[in-house]
């Protein structure tokens, strides 16, 4: 589809304008469009990730670990890191620790604190998947410049540190 076309959120800004609403309407749109993407995106990569049999968040975790400089993170640093609630963590860690990707062993220094590692299986998954999740990132965005790339992160960045701050203040 051209840029120039009228896509359906296009359509949908002009409905309200149509009613009379006093809005901006590119606010509305780029919104949309964020949530759209963000559809759009999620369910590709889980297409990918489905192929190794793991989802978006069990990814997530044999990529913090293997991004990790230590060779185990407890729980905490995990969600913490991923911004998960210690539930939500919790059952992706047992399901990684059912597909034998990863262990969780109690630390010798303080027997209550449980690091979590992966393990030589979790290793080779996350090896043989990583190469293609950055790989279907790149053709997500093959249709924009290096320029454009850049530009559209610090724009995103720079939205994301607003709305952070705007939502730290009504807190």
């Amino acid at each position: 589809m051209s840029l120039q076309n009228n896509d359906d959120i296009d359509i949908i800004s002009d409905q309200w304008q149509q009613l009379g609403l006093k809005a901006d309407y590119s606010a509305l749109q780029i919104i949309a469009r964020i949530l759209r993407l963000n559809k759009t995106l999620e369910a590709e990569l889980g297409k990918l990730h489905s192929k190794f049999k793991l989802n978006q968040g069990e990814f997530d975790v044999l990529a913090a670990l293997k991004r990790s400089a230590q060779a185990d993170l407890t729980p905490s640093q995990l969600h913490q890191a991923m911004l998960l609630s210690s539930g939500a963590m919790t059952s992706r860690l047992d399901r990684l620790e059912t597909k034998q990707l990863i262990v969780r062993q109690h630390c010798t220094e303080d027997r209550r604190s449980i690091k979590v590692s992966l393990t030589d299986a979790g290793k080779q998954v996350i090896d043989t998947v990583y190469p293609h999740h950055f790989q279907l990132t790149d053709q997500l965005l093959g249709g924009l410049t290096e320029a454009e790339k850049n530009q559209l992160q610090r724009l995103l960045k720079k939205t994301m540190l607003n709305i952070d701050c705007r939502l730290d203040t009504e807190s």
